[in-house]
């Protein structure tokens, strides 16, 4: 008997799912009748932490396929000789099956989808609620026609069309549900336009200073969204959604003792509270031994970096780490809330992040991030923000 491990099948994706509470009822039944290796193509990446690297054989193309990983299938929106950025994947299924239930589609209701990828989410809402109540528009006119023609040779025929998905769906009235497979920086007022009054938006949500969160929101009878936060996710950004990872930094570095293990600042709950109280300041980091490290900057010119157990740098006006560690201990006076705990409000004026109720709008801290003229340089070995697959 060979010792050699079987290789991972769809069925056996599908009951890790549903052993992890993440398919329920009808869902299960839905991902067991669309295999997801109908919505990827031959051509694909795994994403490392930083890069993405070619899967080579059909052995290893399965394996990926059928594993609880992104599958990257396009790199630098579809431009040759690029530095070989992911732009286009096919999702985690874990992360899709959280989306999915949290939409909680009931029979008979339109559902729409900003993002349609590879055509697989597409796909289920189509097994679940029926071809005609399937609407899905995608930016990209080539991953468009992809998704097409692979739902159609899956039997699968949704409303499709080629558009911005932030602008609306012309004739296409009002939907019950509306699912964005794409991450945005906010969540556009005229998507909830498209939405009737009690319906549900599902979004991932990536802001300046995490790395991105879902987000549940019920339509307003005012055309307003509320909701909670329900623990994080990161998709592909929506094209017009795209930001630098890093601004421009100011000044010459100068070191200091840190009085806060940058680890926690990847916290959701504190990401979530810190974003909301020091706008405009972006995070990026990645893993560092036993720790991580941590760069932050804000569009002054300020800046900040450091590792587990290390000194940090500050650059530019200002006293940027300072600030974080006071939002710190800000956290620490609410009780470090889990992320749950924080919730988002939707007005055609903008969006506020709210803790407990939306009545407790976190407000962004004053007198901090004053702006000054220096010159501008880029701190040393920065990192390539990597794709990341969500928690």
């Amino acid at each position: 008997m060979s010792g050699a491990s079987q290789a991972p099948t769809y069925p056996d994706l599908v009951r890790d799912l549903a052993d992890r509470g993440l398919l329920t009822g009808r869902w299960r039944q839905v991902f067991e009748a669309v295999p997801r290796s109908r919505f990827v193509p031959a051509e694909v990446w795994r994403q490392l932490p930083d890069r993405c690297e070619p899967v080579v054989g059909t052995d290893a193309w399965l394996a990926l396929v059928n594993s609880d990983e992104p599958v990257v299938t396009q790199l630098d929106d579809g431009a040759e000789g690029g530095p070989g950025v992911a732009t286009s994947s096919n999702s985690m299924p874990s992360m899709v099956a959280r989306m999915l239930g949290l939409l909680d589609v009931e029979d008979g209701q339109r559902a729409l989808e900003i993002g349609t990828g590879t055509g697989y989410v597409s796909a289920l809402l189509c097994e679940r609620l029926g071809d005609d109540l399937v609407h899905s528009v995608e930016l990209d006119p080539v991953v468009a026609r992809q998704a097409a023609e692979a739902l159609a040779q899956a039997g699968y025929r949704p409303h499709l069309r080629v558009g911005d998905g932030e602008q609306p769906w012309p004739g296409l009235g009002l939907v019950d549900r509306l699912i964005a497979t794409c991450a945005v920086r906010y969540v556009p007022h005229t998507l909830l336009r498209q939405v009737r009054p009690g319906g549900l938006v599902v979004a991932s949500l990536a802001r300046e200073f995490w790395s991105g969160a879902m987000v549940r929101l019920r339509v307003q009878d005012d055309g307003t969204a509320v909701g909670p936060f329900c623990g994080g996710a990161t998709y592909m950004p929506m094209r017009a959604h795209r930001v630098p990872d890093l601004h421009d930094v100011q000044g010459k570095g100068r070191a200091r003792a840190a009085g806060l293990d940058p680890a926690r600042l990847l916290d959701l709950g504190f990401a979530l509270f810190a974003g909301a109280r020091l706008p405009g300041v972006r995070l990026i980091h990645k893993g560092a031994g036993e720790g991580v490290q941590v760069w932050v900057t804000r569009e002054d010119g300020a800046a900040a970096t450091t590792a587990t157990g290390e000194e940090v740098w500050q650059y530019g006006p200002g006293f940027l780490w300072e600030e974080i560690e006071q939002v710190w201990w800000e956290y620490e006076t609410e009780g470090r809330p889990d992320a749950d705990r924080f919730g988002l409000t939707v007005t055609d004026r903008g969006q506020q992040v709210w803790l407990r109720d939306p009545s407790g709008v976190i407000r962004s801290s004053p007198g901090m991030g004053r702006m000054t003229s220096q010159p501008a340089h880029r701190i040393k070995s920065m990192p390539r923000k990597p794709y990341l697959k969500g928690t």
